[in-house]
């Protein structure tokens, strides 16, 4: 026998469901009974539309870039020849204008860091092959007379054109020697004011070998004279060091002034 603690919720239950289970009995008891041999007449099941729950996007701006994506069309970089073989040139005259180097640079010629083949002599411009330097590559090089040829041979003689032209020597026949006194000679030559009379090297060193003055000769045992040395020299800088902050802090102090 249950206790009437225990009784206590299982009432509250029935008082809860009671009513729903006898509203559905009714229901089911007033129902009519239709034959199985005729089909109930089904409704039309509404068709669900998936787009109103389909997630669309839509851009808030056109794509950058996408209208002039197909209409590029830059500018020229201007590459090639700009002087022909044959032509006269000048230093630094540009002679071919290009990206890699599909020629490269031969007599009196230079090229830059972006291959570009320029002129470094006055002459004229030839296009040339080179076997004995190279059995494949083309060369642009300047020559310096105009019906000269390119390459030159190995064993020649290089030419160089110092922007001087060749005219024959003319020699004075009637041709008069100045005579130099004895005081002018002893004393030497006289420069005006303002400058300074030097000798030649060779000359001083003669002189001292002539006085018989002879620097002492390096030993290596001797390690008193090297410390000597080494501690000259780190003193010449030390004291080098100071004159420039010195000269620094002197800076400084009359630049704040003003």
């Amino acid at each position: 026998m249950l206790q009437p603690r225990l009784l206590t919720p299982f009432r509250v239950f029935e008082r809860a469901i009671a009513p729903s289970l006898r509203s559905a009995q009714n229901l089911y008891q007033s129902r009519p009974l239709l034959p199985r041999a005729l089909p109930t007449p089904s409704k039309p099941t509404p068709s669900f539309s998936l787009l109103p729950f389909a997630q669309v996007r839509h851009a808030s701006h056109a794509t950058q870039g996408a209208a002039n994506r197909h209409s590029r069309d830059p500018a020229g970089k201007r590459l090639g020849a700009k002087r022909t073989g044959g032509e006269y040139v000048v230093p630094g005259c540009i002679i071919f204008r290009q990206r890699g180097t599909k020629w490269f640079p031969g007599e009196n010629c230079g090229m830059g860091r972006d291959h570009t083949i320029y002129a470094t002599h006055a002459g004229y411009v030839q296009y040339y092959l080179d076997p004995e330097r190279h059995p494949d590559r083309r060369y642009i090089g300047v020559c310096f007379e105009k019906e000269g040829k390119l390459p030159n041979p190995r064993n020649a003689p290089t030419k160089r054109k110092l922007n001087m032209v060749a005219i024959p020597r003319v020699v004075e026949e009637n041709t008069t020697v100045a005579v130099v006194g004895e005081e002018e000679a002893a004393t030497g030559p006289q420069m005006r004011p303002g400058y300074m009379f030097r000798e030649a090297n060779w000359v001083i060193g003669r002189a001292a070998e002539e006085a018989g003055v002879t620097a002492k000769p390096f030993d290596r045992t001797n390690r008193w004279l090297a410390w000597r040395k080494r501690q000259a020299r780190v003193k010449r800088s030390a004291q080098m060091k100071s004159f420039k902050n010195n000269s620094k802090k002197g800076g400084k102090k009359s630049g704040g002034g003003r």
